[in-house]
Formats: structure tokens, sequence, C-alpha cells
């Protein structure tokens, strides 16, 4: 058994010793001893409910957040490649007209 294992057994024993001995000395009647801890597992419960919800919601926003931005740099480079290829475009198109004039030179009447 390794040391984390055997650190891990000895909190755990601990700490169900304590509650057992907390248990048979409380200065209470059983019956409310046991309300009690009902109450108590119920409240935390609720709590780790409430942080688990919480959690979730700020994962949804962080995700959702992450993708409108990742949609923002993608619209922006449509953007610059529409106006490249325009660029390109325009350049093919003044090449053309000028290998045509050249052409016309060329070519007898």
């Amino acid at each position: 058994m390794g040391k984390e294992s055997s650190t891990l057994l000895g909190i755990l024993a601990g700490t169900a010793i304590g509650a057992t001995l907390g248990i048979l000395f409380a200065p209470d009647k059983g019956s409310n001893t046991r309300q009690r801890i009902a109450d108590e597992a119920a409240s935390a419960r609720d709590r780790v409910s409430a942080e688990a919800h919480h959690l979730r919601d700020k994962v949804a926003d962080t995700v959702s957040s992450k993708k409108e931005t990742l949609d923002e740099q993608i619209e922006d480079i449509v953007s610059n490649v529409s106006h490249k290829t325009e660029d390109v475009i325009t350049t093919l198109e003044k090449t053309l007209k000028d290998l045509k004039a050249k052409n016309k030179k060329y070519q007898k009447s």
C-alpha cells in the first residue's frame, strides 16, 4: 500500500471514529442529532448543487464568449481574403488587358 493510500485510509478512519465519538458523546438526544445530521447533509447537498450550477453557467458563458471571439476572427479572415481576392482579380485583369494590347500589335491587319 502506497503512502497516499495509507494517508487517505488514516484520514477516512479518523473521520469515521471522530463522527462516531461525536454522536456517542453528544449532549442532545439521538433523534435530534440524526435530524441535525440530515439537515446538514441536505444543506451541503444544496450548496454543492448550487455551486455546480454556478460552475456550469460560468463554463457555458466562457465557451459562448470564446465561440463569439472565434466567429469574429473567422469573419475577419474571410473579409481579408475577400479583399485580397479582389486585388488579385484586379491585377489579373490589368495584366490581361496589357497582354491583349501587346498581342494586338503583333497581329497583322
